[in-house]
């Protein structure tokens, strides 16, 4: 399975040619990498523009609603991702959760959608305190709630990023887990995954990291701690660091 490694640009950059400079430096920079799938998730205003640039780059979305359309002012359907060449979307990421209020409810409802328009769900899920171990059952009923109705054989697109809240780069104190935290968080998830579904279907859902990643630790996340791939914030917004990023994982 190739590593997916994905760059979530959240509020940035400020205009669409800022972006697009962003973007070709990217696939510049990765044009002759093979054995990974590389996905883009630049804010909504940027997508359209985007899709005509892909060619090595895959595209996602940072979020989405959990209706077709309707009366739901300032609200992006995946109906409108779809069309836009949208690959993957983005759920119950932290800061969704921490300043729109999306609830466990909110996000699988918005993954169930997404799922009938053949778009891959990115669900986010982590723990806020490094040092409780009943915090890290936060995980378990993260997960649970999130794919509560599901069936196995809708789980072929899921990906599944562990983003410990206090790892994110934008958290106080925000620190990278260590290879010994990932590899526990990767079991914990994997030995959820198998008590709610089949585990030979369970086994082929990427689990991927995402929390302070750079150019010096994402190879052992991969090579190590045995994720599926990296959720990268900030340093996707640095070319040059991206890129390095995506060579050491691979």
């Amino acid at each position: 399975m190739r590593p997916i490694i994905i760059g979530n640009w959240k509020c940035n950059p400020s205009t669409l040619a800022e972006a697009e400079r962003l973007f070709k430096k990217i696939k510049n920079g990765i044009k002759n990498i093979k054995n990974a799938e590389i996905v883009i998730c630049p804010p909504f205003p940027f997508l359209s523009s985007l899709k005509s640039k892909l060619l090595n780059l895959k595209l996602g979305a940072q979020d989405c609603f959990g209706e077709e359309g309707g009366a739901f002012t300032g609200e992006v359907s995946p109906k409108m991702l779809k069309d836009l060449g949208v690959e993957y979307v983005i759920l119950g990421h932290s800061e969704r959760r921490k300043y729109s209020g999306e609830t466990d409810e909110t996000i699988n409802k918005k993954l169930k959608k997404i799922l009938e328009f053949e778009l891959s769900p990115i669900l986010c899920i982590g723990d806020k305190n490094r040092e409780s171990k009943d915090d890290i059952k936060e995980i378990s009923l993260q997960l649970e709630a999130a794919l509560q109705g599901l069936e196995s054989a809708d789980l072929s697109r899921l990906v599944v990023v562990y983003e410990p809240i206090w790892a994110i780069s934008t958290t106080k104190g925000g620190v990278a887990a260590t290879i010994d935290d990932a590899k526990e968080a990767v079991f914990y998830i994997r030995n959820i995954l198998a008590k709610l579904f089949r585990e030979d279907i369970t086994k082929k859902i990427r689990i991927i990291y995402g929390g302070s990643v750079d150019s010096e630790n994402s190879r052992g996340y991969i090579k190590e701690a045995n994720f599926d791939g990296l959720l990268v914030g900030k340093a996707s917004l640095n070319a040059k660091e991206f890129i390095k990023i995506i060579k050491a994982a691979v």
